[in-house]
C-alpha cells in the first residue's frame, strides 16, 4: 500500500516539474501554471503534514491506553512533536509562496 502511494506521489512530482519547466521560461509577473503549481505544492505540504499528526496522535492514543501510567510523558513529547511538524510546515508554505519571486 505504501508503495503504491509513494509511486503515485512521485508521478504527481514529475508531473508538476515537467509543468514548472516551460511556466519558468517565460518573462513578465506570474503566470498562471507557477500559481498553480505553488497551489499544488502547498496542497502537498499540507496533506503531508496532516497525516504526519495524524500518525503521532494516533501513535500516542494506542500508547496511553496501553499503559496509562505513561499518559503525562507520552502527551508531552506528543506535543512537541507536532510543534516540530507544524513549524517544518509553516516554513515549506512560506517557501510555496515564495517560487515566484
Amino acid at each position: 500500500m505504501v508503495v503504491r502511494w509513494t509511486k503515485i506521489l512521485f508521478m504527481v512530482l514529475v508531473a508538476v516539474v515537467c509543468v514548472a519547466g516551460p511556466a519558468m521560461a517565460q518573462d513578465g509577473g506570474a503566470s498562471t501554471q507557477i500559481l498553480v503549481g505553488q497551489a499544488i505544492g502547498a496542497g502537498l505540504v499540507l496533506l503531508g503534514a496532516g497525516f504526519g499528526i495524524g500518525k503521532i496522535g494516533t501513535a500516542a492514543v494506542e500508547s496511553m491506553a496501553r499503559q496509562p501510567e505513561v499518559a503525562g510523558n507520552v502527551q508531552t513529547a506528543m506535543i512537541i512533536a507536532a510543534a516540530l511538524i507544524e513549524g517544518a510546515t509553516f516554513f515549506a508554505l512560506i517557501v510555496c509562496m515564495m517560487a515566484k519571486m
